[in-house]
């Protein structure tokens, strides 16, 4: 059986939670007979509880969306492939273009690339009934070979996701409490040297880490040169 998506978990609450708060404040003005001698507060009651299962479905609905961009990890998956081109001493423009076709370009300072992903793994009941952790792209930086420059020299991070609202991730940092079904929360990163005309494949496992291997012959006999 396969496992369901986590947006699935989190849409089909909401929209029974709506339902619900949809046809209570329907009949806020609807005396029941048993309670005739107090329509207002019966009515009032069914507007509060309405109100609030309105306001717990918008949060669901934007927790789906949080999630929905992540991706969900089955098995080794790869994320993005990695183009770089030197640009000038110890500065190159890196492509990175992720499964769907989408290609971004950067501009990178130091000697080796690294790629950064927020992963995050479920507690019971949901991890029992199977479903998968899952992951998104979050940073491209550069670093330096030379520990003394990189706490000196030109230091270049670029995100990779443009989500604006609070997501799952900063969700569970800043209220864990209010998230008991997420067991884990963390980052994994990647990186090899930036070589001239390099080529690298990045994937990701079921357990949410990272790893980055040449592309193509040329580009794995180069780093078996230089040492890697």
């Amino acid at each position: 059986m396969s496992a369901l998506s986590p947006v699935v978990w989190l849409a089909v609450p909401a929209v029974v939670v709506a339902f619900l708060g949809w046809f209570l404040l329907r009949r806020r003005r609807e005396p029941s007979y048993r309670f005739a001698q107090r329509p207002a507060r019966i009515g009032l009651i069914r507007g509060l509880l309405g109100t609030v299962f309105l306001l717990s479905a918008v949060v669901l609905v934007l927790g789906a969306l949080s999630v929905y961009q992540y991706v969900q990890l089955s098995a080794d998956r790869p994320v993005a492939r990695v183009d770089v081109a030197a640009d000038g001493p110890q500065q190159f423009r890196v492509s990175l273009t992720t499964p769907e076709g989408r290609t971004q370009e950067f501009v990178i300072a130091g000697d080796q690339w690294q790629l950064e992903a927020r992963v995050i793994r479920w507690r019971v009941p949901v991890a029992l009934a199977g479903v998968p952790p899952i992951y998104r792209l979050d940073r491209l930086t550069g670093r330096y070979a030379d520990i003394e420059k990189e706490r000196t020299a030109t230091r270049t991070v670029h995100a990779l996701d443009g989500w604006t609202l609070p997501d799952l991730w900063s969700l569970q940092r800043q209220f864990p409490q209010w998230l008991p079904f997420v067991d884990a929360d963390y980052g994994s990163a990647t990186f090899l040297p930036m070589l001239d005309g390099g080529v690298y494949q990045v994937s990701i496992n079921p357990r949410g880490g990272l790893v980055a291997t040449p592309a193509d012959e040329a580009t794995k006999a180069r780093l078996q040169r230089t040492g890697w």
